[in-house]
């Protein structure tokens, strides 16, 4: 199983490292900080977590509503019309084509009569 790359647990989880870290160099006498000094570096960085956190569900969000707005799969096409469509003489006056309402009217009337044979 795979899981999606959070870039804002990324930044969180290295300030709190670090800031784990500082702690333990003052702890074992490598540095000498005062107690409340990495609190302020920790909570900067939390903050910026937020942010990247925040930028990377923009981007996944604006990917996804680009996505949505492709082309649909062939499957939904209405492959008949289509065809009949593309059989049919060029478009102009007495050309024989029929404006596509006419067509949408047409296949209403034919679902009609077919859910009112499934009925019977």
């Amino acid at each position: 199983m795979t899981h999606r790359f959070e870039p804002g647990r990324l930044t969180a989880g290295l300030v709190v490292l670090g800031t784990a870290l500082a702690y333990g160099l003052d702890a074992a006498g490598e540095w000498d900080l005062p107690p409340f000094a990495p609190l302020p570096v920790l909570l900067a960085g939390l903050c910026l977590a937020g942010l990247v956190s925040a930028l990377a569900f923009g981007a996944r969000r604006r990917r996804t509503r680009l996505s949505e707005h492709t082309a649909p799969p062939l499957r939904d096409l209405p492959m008949e019309e289509l065809r009949r469509r593309y059989e049919a003489p060029p478009a102009g006056r007495g050309s024989g084509v029929r404006e596509p309402r006419q067509d949408r009217e047409d296949r209403e009337d034919r679902e009609d009569r077919e859910d009112r044979e499934e009925a019977n």
